[in-house]
């Protein structure tokens, strides 16, 4: 029985060494991005490429997804005010088709548009903006929260990168939806500092 509550006592420690150990690196990124993120286009560069990091366009509750509709509704804004020639739009299979024709009846012409569908993960999204999109600057278009994590990992693939912040919804769909972003921001070190680069393919 002192063993078994010894092992419990050491586990729950160790959860909550890594419950704080993801705080921190969250709140690590959120102020190491800060002075790069901005809520109005007016406050950026005009540089050549945007880039709109993906979401399930349909929501848990089956309707449409407001991440999704909300960053398409901040990469109109960056088009519209000449920031940038053209857009990125990655993410997972079925996610760059769906923004691309968010963005058509929103009024951002085709030729602006360029469709990424191998970037199942932000770092991914990063990595393939300039190895096969040839980007070197960029402006990363997501909710605030995710922004903080891009441009770290954008800064440690030597990217110059900017952060076009989308509005956050005002509800998250469940407590996971909203947690995830600390466990993620402890991945985007390890990435970074531990994990091997993932292979790039040159496919669009």
């Amino acid at each position: 029985m002192r063993l078994l509550f010894c092992l419990v006592l050491a586990l729950g420690a160790l959860a909550l060494l890594a419950a704080l150990a993801a705080w921190l690196a969250e709140r690590n990124l959120e102020r190491s991005g800060a002075a790069r993120i901005v809520a109005d286009p007016a406050g950026l560069p005009a540089i050549d490429a945007g880039l709109v990091l993906g979401a399930a366009p349909i929501g848990p509750e089956g309707g449409p997804n407001r991440y999704f509709e909300y960053r398409l509704d901040a990469a109109t804004l960056l088009w519209r005010a000449g920031k940038v020639r053209f857009l990125i739009l990655s993410g997972s299979p079925g996610e760059p088709a769906a923004m691309r024709a968010g963005l058509l009846a929103r009024g951002v012409p085709a030729d602006a548009l360029r469709l990424d569908d191998s970037g199942d993960r932000t770092r991914e999204s990063i990595l393939r903006a300039r190895r096969v999109f040839g980007a070197d600057r960029v402006i990363v278009v997501s909710q605030r929260f995710h922004l903080a994590r891009a441009l770290f990992l954008a800064r440690a693939d030597g990217l110059d990168a900017w952060g076009l912040e989308a509005r956050d919804v005002d509800r998250a769909y469940s407590i996971f939806t909203e947690l995830r972003r600390y466990p993620s921001a402890l991945r985007a070190y390890w990435d970074v500092w531990f994990a091997p680069e993932p292979a790039v393919s040159q496919s669009r």
